[in-house]
């Protein structure tokens, strides 16, 4: 079995192989090819003691089976020093025998399938005249962000918020030096200031709060709202997802899950029938996308466990072939 740390998925996982791997992933899922049961787990015990959950997966795509696990230990309350608030593994197995092949660290694997997956949906609805994208959020996940939506749309422009001015400097450091990535990153002092001039906006953030006005947006704006996922929390307003048309990771997900969702319908500004279809379906031209060049489009995203075990097996393939991770002896 392969051990692969945080670093190596990093080496063994390429962006253009992840975003091309997420594509036959959803095409899997509107077709019928994904079987994900649910969360089976237990709570977050006391003193902050972590819980444990686990989500099987099972893939099939053209000429490919994959099987794995996510597995996630939240805890409950504020971590202590030291201490991260949960932590993230897949489970790679093998589909014929069930033999485990690789333990991959998740945040990493999380991290490359949010960017890859916004990349998808940039590519499939923003305006091929895209050169701006806004960031709002410098967490782990803003830099794949950045790096997904450079590789479908020739950004030359990356508009930066975010509340920790550390965080901020050292995110565009790492972006400004990305291979394919923008000419210019611009931190703003402002969230509105970021989106006002974007064509692209990815919300890789954690808020339970708007993160910008709708009045912020400029016309044809595509948005990847990719933070939130429970129904208590909602980036983006009720205002942009009524007048957007809307695209979803999945319909039974974000019914469930999308705060931004949720709580559209909840205030009477949609109803579920607003929700214009799935990436897999717009990826198989079940539906269609962008109508004109003023539209907004939205792709709201909560985050399958599909994503991480596709993820979690390109970067296994990878690594077997060219000796990154640890092989560890299984028995």
């Amino acid at each position: 079995m392969r051990v692969l740390s945080a670093e190596d998925v990093d080496a063994a996982l390429p962006m253009d192989t992840a975003i091309a791997g997420m594509r036959r992933a959803y095409a899997a899922l509107a077709s019928g090819g994904v079987e994900a049961p649910g969360v089976a787990g237990l709570p977050p015990g006391r003193g902050r003691r972590p819980g444990v959950s686990t989500i099987p997966v099972r893939v099939r795509t053209a000429g490919d089976e994959m099987l794995g696990v996510r597995i996630e230990t939240p805890r409950s309350g504020t971590p202590g020093p030291g201490h991260p608030a949960g932590q993230t593994a897949v489970l790679l197995l093998d589909p014929a025998t069930g033999e485990p092949e690789a333990l991959l660290e998740g945040e990493a694997l999380c991290a490359f399938r949010t960017g890859t997956t916004s990349a998808v949906a940039t590519d499939l609805l923003a305006r091929r005249s895209s050169r701006t994208l806004a960031v709002i959020g410098t967490g782990v996940q803003a830099r794949t962000q950045v790096q997904g939506v450079c590789r479908v749309r020739p950004i030359e422009t990356v508009r930066v918020y975010g509340r920790d001015p550390d965080s901020v400097r050292r995110f565009a450091a790492r972006v400004t030096g990305l291979g394919q990535g923008p000419v210019e990153v611009v931190v703003e002092k402002t969230p509105g200031a970021a989106v006002g001039r974007a064509d692209v906006v990815c919300t890789p953030t954690s808020s339970s709060r708007r993160v910008f006005a709708d009045r912020e947006l400029r016309a044809g704006v595509h948005i990847n709202g990719v933070g939130s996922a429970s129904p208590s929390m909602a980036e983006i307003p009720h205002r942009t997802i009524a007048r957007a048309l809307l695209v979803v990771d999945d319909r039974g997900s974000a019914l469930t899950a999308a705060g931004d969702v949720i709580q559209a319908i909840e205030q009477g500004a949609i109803t579920a029938d607003h929700i214009h279809g799935a990436l897999g379906d717009l990826l198989l031209g079940r539906i269609a996308g962008r109508s004109t060049p003023d539209q907004v489009t939205v792709f709201k995203s909560v985050g399958l466990a599909m994503q991480d075990v596709v993820a979690a097996s390109l970067a296994y393939q990878r690594a077997a072939s060219r000796g990154i991770g640890r092989e560890v002896r299984w028995r």
